[in-house]
């Protein structure tokens, strides 16, 4: 007996991670992380401009981390930096994911964000899984699979003389 035969359901869905489906599955959630982070940065630019003062409060509380003192000299040295830095960098790669543009690039470092932000719940009060962790998954599934290249303007400009005479730039596209 084969198996096909003893499933049912074996040809009535199949998933293709190269298909259309996979394509329209990558954009979608490009677009919502995009919105996630372009939402964030956004409310901090209005509520505070570039003076999100959260910022450097927020890693001068990091003591007892894994990162040790570094997130504590970082709050206490460069607050101006880092006031500016944040919500400028949650728009910037917020409308790079939505437009499509930069998607590696923005991924890597909406993985950088959120792993500062997963460290810094040190206490891990909802375990090591939480929301930040899953964030971090979330830019590191767009970055490996090239997101920006489904539906993305990085589709459009890797088609460019620029890119494809700088083979390398295409790693920071997709």
């Amino acid at each position: 007996m084969s198996t096909q035969a003893a499933n049912p359901l074996a040809d009535a869905f199949e998933f293709d991670v190269g298909g259309q489906l996979a394509s329209y599955w990558l954009a979608f959630l490009r677009l919502v992380t995009g919105w996630w982070f372009f939402h964030a940065g956004v409310t901090k630019l209005l509520e505070d401009g570039l003076a999100f003062t959260y910022g450097p409060v927020y890693l001068k509380n990091m003591t007892g981390t894994a990162l040790g003192p570094l997130p504590v000299l970082m709050g206490e040295h460069l607050a101006p930096l880092i006031q500016a830095g944040v919500p400028l960098g949650e728009t910037a790669i917020g409308l790079g994911l939505m437009a499509g543009v930069l998607v590696r690039l923005a991924s890597f470092f909406g993985v950088f964000f959120m792993t500062l932000f997963w460290v810094g719940n040190a206490g891990f009060s909802h375990g090591l899984v939480n929301s930040d962790f899953m964030g971090l998954l979330l830019f590191a599934t767009l970055m490996v699979f090239a997101a920006g290249r489904h539906y993305g303007l990085d589709a459009v400009l890797e088609r460019t003389a620029l890119v494809e005479n700088n083979p390398r730039l295409r790693y920071l596209l997709g």
